[in-house]
């Protein structure tokens, strides 16, 4: 439906967006008094995410003295800002802070002390900034971390650097600015209009947009005379490319899709951007912010917020440093806080209550409402939906609210997604006309972040099993490469053996035996010349027993922590067991590679000699078991059993269970300490027994 016959002075036709809805506008408490600049606060607490996609990098250090616009992080990936200091001082801390978030989260900031001297930083300005070329000044808008200010965050650079494959022919200004209370754009339009035209006109060299058109609401007429003022000393700049397109009040036009679909009767796709469509929109805040960094070489450090509400008494719009607390912020407008205290940060339908009242400003803050009660009732509870069908008649995306609220009541997140769940702009209109209170954005909101979790936590799984495989195939690489050296080697040695076979065949004074007998002796000198090293240096029998004893201090302590388990973390108790079983295997292992080792030096020392003419001496007394640290490790067993069971009897029947079973876990260790001691006497009365014999005989 076109609507040219009302709108004057655009000289395109209008079209219209589906639903939409009226509420009351409140905007002439705010938008009657000129900008106010404030004096400098306290403190300043600048979050590190001020926008869409990732934190930028921290570049400075607590302690660390700054000037006004000095960059204090970098952009960290293309979906980053830089971020800059909003006056010079000196940096305090970088801490976790709560942020301006519906959930009261708490977000990493740079707190930054003002030294009251604004002293600024050296800056780069340009006399005449349209002599520039494209990627001059899409350069100088990325240094200076400007994101899109009218809500979304969207970093700018971004939108300023469009695929190639899209090819840009409208540019729009959204100066709609359709939520109620909200006038910061308004009065922005009213006193600097000029400066928001000049960063139009870069921004659309930038893109390379044959078209300009200006989307703004009619119910803002001084707005439009200063615009048109601005666009008639302007117009020789751009070639009058530029409209000024006023369209009707209805929320929300100002959407961004929505103001699309008035003046060019165009759909963003689902999932889709408007440069897919060969558009670009950007907020007044935004060319405005543009214009600064490119002309005066400033980074985005302040804003125009609104301050209204029945509870502030002197309302109207601020330009504030970013990073400036909340709390403090109100101090300066005569603010007198109701009990329960309620700030919403945004307006009415879009916005949210701050729980924490000392957040800070961001780049996407621009109002700060203080409603009474009697002013903005809080909503009563929700009801049973009666599918009235109210909010699907007024969704301005021409979705089905009442069914994406049933998919995300039940959690039925693929379902909502299939549904075009994030095709929704999160307005509020379908939660203004709902007879039963039912908040349904808070329903969206939530199953967004649901979906991007449950995305996020598949993506992580994906990257292990990839890392997974790729392990797999590595080492299966590298098995295949063992086996083919092996069978290289085997295939040589095979080799060589035939080729000493033929030499001996091929000499006539070596029978066939002997060439056979000849192999066979060179296969026992190989085995001879592996076996020339003493008992002594293949067997380290020290190195097996602090092996053993490692293995069993481990053990000890795995069972204290089973027992804590079965009294503090029930739930771990079976997983502890199997480890504890799977312990006790490695050290009755590394007890027998013990025990073996010392029998076999023991047999060594009275093993007859290998040769008639070659005499090796005994195995040395260090080798033979060590009766008297057995002795020493069964008393100490004994003793600490005594103990425990002293322990034990005089112990609170709370404690008697726990105490038992580590008095019988101690009873198995004395138990296991007389096997080894009777063991080593045993030990000793063979090699004693062989010495005897031996001794007898010579």
């Amino acid at each position: 439906m076109t609507m040219s016959d009302t709108m004057t002075p655009c000289a395109i036709n209008l079209f219209d967006f589906h639903g939409g809805i009226h509420p009351a506008e409140h905007k002439i408490e705010s938008n009657q008094q000129p900008i106010r600049q404030l004096p400098l606060p306290p403190k300043l607490i600048l979050p590190l995410k001020q926008h869409i996609g990732a934190a930028s990098k921290v570049l400075v250090e607590p302690g660390q003295q700054v000037l006004k616009g000095q960059k204090l992080a970098e952009a960290d990936g293309l979906f980053s800002v830089a971020l800059h200091a909003p006056t010079s001082g000196v940096i305090e801390s970088v801490t976790d802070h709560p942020v301006a978030h519906p959930s009261g989260q708490s977000d990493r900031c740079i707190m930054l002390i003002p030294d009251g001297q604004d002293t600024w930083c050296e800056r780069e300005v340009c006399e005449n900034p349209f002599a520039l070329d494209a990627n001059e000044i899409r350069e100088k808008i990325h240094h200076a971390g400007i994101a899109g200010m009218g809500g979304a965050g969207f970093p700018t650079g971004i939108k300023l650097s469009p695929p190639p494959a899209s090819k840009i022919q409208t540019l729009i200004l959204n100066a709609a600015e359709c939520e109620p209370y909200i006038t910061a754009d308004d009065r922005l339009l009213q006193e600097r209009a000029a400066e928001v035209l000049a960063g139009l006109s870069l921004v659309q060299k930038v893109i390379g947009a044959p078209q300009c058109l200006i989307g703004i609401e009619d119910n803002k007429p001084e707005a439009i005379a200063a615009l048109k003022a601005a666009l008639a000393e302007h117009k020789a700049a751009t070639n009058g490319t530029m409209q000024l397109c006023v369209i009707p009040t209805k929320y929300p036009s100002g959407g961004e899709k929505q103001l699309i679909k008035i003046l060019t009767n165009k759909e963003v796709p689902s999932m889709g951007l408007p440069a897919d469509i060969g558009i670009v929109c950007h907020n007044v805040g935004t060319v405005l912010a543009v214009y600064r960094a490119v002309r005066f070489g400033e980074p985005l450090i302040s804003r125009i917020t609104t301050l209204t509400g029945e509870q502030i008494q002197q309302k109207g719009n601020v330009e504030v440093l970013l990073g400036t607390p909340i709390d403090w912020l109100m101090t300066q407008c005569n603010y007198h806080p109701a009990t329960p205290e309620r700030l919403i940060h945004g307006g009415p339908m879009m916005g949210f209550t701050l729980l924490h009242a000392d957040v800070p400003v961001v780049k996407t803050t621009n109002c700060i409402l203080a409603p009474s009660v009697s002013e903005l009732p809080l909503p009563p509870p929700a009801q049973a939906c009666i599918r009235c069908g109210l909010c699907a008649d007024v969704c301005p995306a021409e979705l089905l609210p009442q069914q994406l609220y049933w998919f995300a009541r039940a959690e039925e997140y693929e379902k909502a997604e299939h549904h075009n769940l994030f095709d929704c702009i999160e307005c509020g209109a379908c939660s203004y006309v709902c007879p039963s209170s039912i908040p349904l954005v808070q329903y969206y909101r939530h199953s967004k972040g649901e979906i991007k979790q449950i995305k996020e936590n598949q993506r992580k799984s994906d990257q292990a099993r990839e890392r997974f495989e790729a392990r797999q195939r590595r080492l299966e690489a590298e098995q295949a490469e063992k086996a083919a050296k092996r069978k290289e080697r085997a295939e040589a040695a095979a080799k060589a053996q035939a080729e000493k076979l033929a030499q001996a065949e091929s000499k006539p004074e070596l029978a066939p035996e002997a060439a056979k007998k000849a192999v066979v002796n060179e296969a026992l000198e190989r085995v001879q010349a592996k076996h020339t090293e003493s008992p002594e240096e293949a067997l380290d029998v020290d190195a097996l027993k602090s092996a053993w004893e490692k293995a069993q201090a481990k053990l000890d302590k795995m069972y204290d922590t089973l027992e804590d388990a079965k009294v503090n973390m029930p739930d771990q108790v079976d997983k502890l067991k199997r480890a504890v079983e799977k312990n006790q295997m490695r050290v009755n292992q590394a007890k027998l590679a013990w025990q073996n080792a010392q029998k076999t030096l023991a047999q060594a020392a009275v093993m007859p000699p290998p040769d008639n003419d070659v005499q090796i001496a005994a195995a040395p007394h260090a080798a033979l078991p060590d009766i008297d640290a057995l002795k020493d490790a069964l008393l100490k067993a004994e003793a600490k059993l005594v103990k425990m069971q002293e322990t034990l009897a005089d112990a609170a029947p709370e404690q008697q269970e726990k105490l038992t079973r580590a008095v019988e876990k101690n009873k198995v260790r004395v138990e296991a300490a007389k096997q080894a001691l009777d063991e080593a006497h045993q030990q000793l009365a063979t090699i004693n027994q062989k010495d005897n014999s031996e001794g007898g005989s010579n």
